[in-house]
């Protein structure tokens, strides 16, 4: 039976007391270990992250050094399969980036709780809690799973680059595309060095979700952005994407573009894809600014990422768009 290396990150699903603080790791490890052995049969190994925080403290930089644990777990010891126990504010996040830069070159899943896995005193399991659930549905799928990152929550396995966060409180919180149903998934895994890490510090992305506002105001807004551009903007706008424009705002758009940020448009609801059947299109030819084939938010950001790991230019952004997956 192969190896399967349970990499905690913290989170939720680690924390004691009243009120929640996170139990450190060489104390929390050991019993995390215990109890799994309760449950399965599997042959595993505990491994603590290279960063154990809060989730919504995560950058690019926290999920790279996790993907170098993995890598070189895989290169050292030949263990291809992997169970990480991750915070939820930005486990989907984390989901994502790992989809896209492990690929298909080992099997992966993601999972955590809204509730610890210990009670108050951290001595045994607590008597209402999704985090054992969680973890044996991931040891019960690991062995089973295609190759790729997927994502485990309340009895239910996404694809890990599809899944996204919907609910702040409830068990059944995640929400994506079922891991039995055939979708396009990234193929190409990326090595990750120290100097992806350094630059991955720099990455500076602005996410705009519009708001019903005046056009004079979101023009304005765009202009002050120019004096510091960022390396990529992110335009959310409604329903499939529509985004109420004039000259103008196409204008500044452009002016970003001579700065090196490039412009991509997405959609603020939840699910669905962009539609270019509407008016949208045609400012979106004159603006020339991409035209998000993400399937959510997290996937945007994670080939984002990816994009500004491999090249240092727009037009080299622009050219390699279609390759990130």
């Amino acid at each position: 039976m192969s190896k399967v290396a349970v990499i905690y990150m913290g989170g939720t699903f680690g924390c004691v007391g009243s009120p929640l603080s996170p139990l450190p790791h060489d104390q929390f490890l050991p019993k995390l270990h215990a109890v799994m052995t309760s449950h399965t049969l599997l042959d595993l190994e505990c491994f603590p992250a290279p960063d154990i925080i809060d989730s919504s403290a995560c950058t690019a930089k926290t999920w790279l050094r996790l993907i170098q644990l993995i890598q070189k777990l895989q290169s050292t010891q030949n263990i291809q399969k992997f169970i990480v126990i991750h915070g939820t504010d930005t486990l989907s996040y984390a989901s994502a980036v790992l989809a896209h830069f492990l690929a298909q070159s080992c099997r992966v899943i993601l999972t955590g709780s809204q509730y610890p896995l210990l009670n108050v005193e951290g001595n045994a399991v607590r008597h209402q809690t999704d985090a054992l659930s969680n973890l044996c549905y991931a040891l019960d799928h690991i062995n089973h799973i295609t190759a790729g990152v997927h994502l485990a929550f309340d009895a239910q396995l996404y694809h890990g680059h599809s899944a996204i966060k919907h609910h702040t409180t409830e068990r059944s919180a995640f929400k994506g595309i079922s891991s039995a149903e055939k979708i396009t998934t990234p193929q190409k895994h990326h090595s990750v060095t120290d100097q992806n890490i350094t630059r991955a510090q720099t990455l500076n992305v602005i996410n705009l979700m519009l708001q019903p506002t005046e056009q004079a105001n979101l023009c304005h807004f765009l202009k002050l952005m120019t004096t510091q551009a960022p390396d990529f903007l992110i335009l959310q706008g409604f329903g499939t994407g529509n985004i109420a424009t004039n000259a103008d705002i196409i204008h500044q758009l452009k002016q970003l573009q001579q700065h090196n940020c490039l412009t991509i448009l997405t959609t603020q609801v939840t699910f669905g894809e962009i539609d270019q059947r509407y008016a949208i299109s045609q400012w979106v030819k004159e603006a020339d600014i991409l035209v998000s084939n993400a399937i959510g938010h997290a996937d945007l950001y994670a080939k984002i990422l990816k994009l500004y790991l491999t090249y240092d230019e727009i037009q080299q952004y622009r050219q390699h768009w279609a390759d990130t997956q």
